[in-house]
């Protein structure tokens, strides 16, 4: 399944490739050159339509944890002052669709202009262009999640539905980066926790683990 935040692209590249792989084969089929350069174009067409899959997930529901927001590579972990920060590289291989990492209400959202350095440089989430969610949990409203959706040096546009007010359930999609991102999952107090990933570790949104509650865990 395609996206529905990736359009308009989605509609108009497949169709401008379509086009162009139509019109050579029309008007140069006899012209040796014409077979590597459609080969590259069929190449572009089916990384276009990968790019903005949407893969169904099942979400298991878990108060204990904070899911991935995204699909990537871990390349930051940082923990200061009671603040956690889990930074993940997305490649224009990955999925870029955004999920909701715990049932949550939003309560902000801001947008930021920036630069577009490569996403991964840690420099990049505080410079670049980024777009910050911010997320009261359900389960535990003394703390605050940040979902930081951060450009790179391919990506020029946020996708976020998200708004101000909006009751978001675990998994739930609320947006997309194009192409090529880094995104952030940020903790501000809560129950005690200990990070599940570390550097180097690929993860997936809405599935793999990146925080776990010490309180609700000793609770069960």
């Amino acid at each position: 399944m395609v996206t529905k935040y990736g359009l308009p692209q989605v509609a108009v590249i497949p169709g401008v490739l379509v086009c162009a792989m139509a019109a050579l084969g029309f008007f140069f089929r006899s012209k040796a050159w014409v077979i590597p350069v459609e080969a590259l174009l069929l190449l572009a067409l089916i990384w276009t339509l990968s790019f903005f899959r949407d893969p169904k997930r099942v979400i298991a529901a878990d108060d204990a944890v904070l899911y991935s927001p995204c699909d990537g590579t871990v390349t930051e972990v940082a923990s200061e002052d009671g603040v956690i920060r889990v930074s993940v590289f997305l490649s224009i291989f990955s999925v870029h669709i955004n999920r909701a990492p715990c049932d949550a209400v939003v309560s902000s959202v801001t947008y930021k202009k920036g630069e577009y350095r490569n996403a991964m440089d840690p420099e990049s989430a505080r410079i670049n262009e980024s777009n910050e969610i911010e997320m009261v949990m359900r389960a535990y409203p003394e703390g605050m999640v940040v979902v930081r959706q951060v450009s790179g040096a391919i990506a020029r546009r946020i996708v976020c539905k998200a708004e101000n007010g909006d009751e978001l359930k675990q998994g739930d999609k609320f947006g997309m980066i194009k192409f090529g991102s880094r995104t952030e999952l940020i903790l501000h107090g809560g129950p005690d926790s200990e990070v599940c990933v570390k550097p180097g570790d690929k993860v997936k949104a809405g599935l793999t683990v990146l925080i776990r509650f010490s309180q609700a865990v000793n609770n069960e």
